[in-house]
């Protein structure tokens, strides 16, 4: 199950996605910390670790950061675990990560969503933030976060998704689609990170619906999967092994 159609101005077959995604990040990954902290008014870090919070990430825990990107995630995660040492983060884009080893002491895998290299029962919470669109399927995906949790662990995915409503989304297009990435080439003055930043949303704009999401989670065996859109943009998808 694709999480989105191919792009074909991008790439025309879908076993090259994953190639083009990491040129991509690889390319841009210097300017995303502050592409992202003014693109959501700053609003980003407070929020990634309420939300960990709140769905039960707790000191003791061993925490798998998929798709940790520079690390946005995980340095909140340590934050709420008192240490790093308990954090493993992986990700596709050896950019990224270089940028992620700067913030915090956690290890750092090179690797994909849809084949985890850890053995099974390995983690008790695993994080995935605003990377679901770039996975290769959803459905390997969750089979793969589904076995790498141990019995109990739980499963948190933020993603961004489209307005319901006929208004929330012309003014969703305007900002993602024209003003975000325009803004992002101005400030930068890099063409990779623009680029980046009109793939994002691409990608947001092509995304399955949070039903099949949902749909993906529940086929893998998780249990009380939930979704929740929060502010009509941001959606939190949790389960539990």
């Amino acid at each position: 199950m694709l999480p989105h159609p191919p792009l074909p101005s991008h790439y025309t077959r879908t076993e090259d996605k994953p190639v083009f995604v990491n040129q991509l990040f690889d390319a841009a990954a210097k300017h995303y910390d502050g592409i992202t902290g003014w693109g959501f008014l700053g609003s980003g870090s407070a929020y990634r670790r309420w939300v960990q919070q709140r769905h039960g990430l707790k000191p003791g825990m061993h925490l798998l950061d998929v798709a940790c990107g520079t690390g946005l995630m995980a340095v909140e995660g340590a934050r709420i675990l008192g240490t790093a040492e308990n954090i493993t983060c992986l990700d596709p884009s050896a950019g990224m990560m270089a940028e992620a080893k700067k913030k915090l002491p956690a290890k750092f895998v090179q690797g994909y969503a849809d084949a985890l290299p850890f053995p099974d029962a390995s983690f008790d919470f695993l994080t995935m933030g605003y990377a679901l669109r770039h996975v290769a399927d959803l459905e390997v995906t969750m089979r793969e976060y589904h076995r790498v949790l141990r019995p109990g662990g739980r499963v948190l995915i933020l993603e961004v998704t489209k307005p319901a409503s006929r208004v929330g989304n012309f003014f969703f297009r305007l900002y993602f689609g024209k003003i975000y990435p325009g803004l992002t080439r101005l400030f930068t003055r890099s063409k990779a990170a623009r680029d980046m930043m009109h793939y994002y949303w691409e990608t947001m704009d092509a995304s399955v619906p949070p039903a099949t999401v949902v749909e993906a989670m529940r086929a893998a065996g998780f249990a009380e999967v939930k979704w929740h859109r929060i502010m009509g943009l941001f959606s939190e998808y949790v389960a539990v092994k």
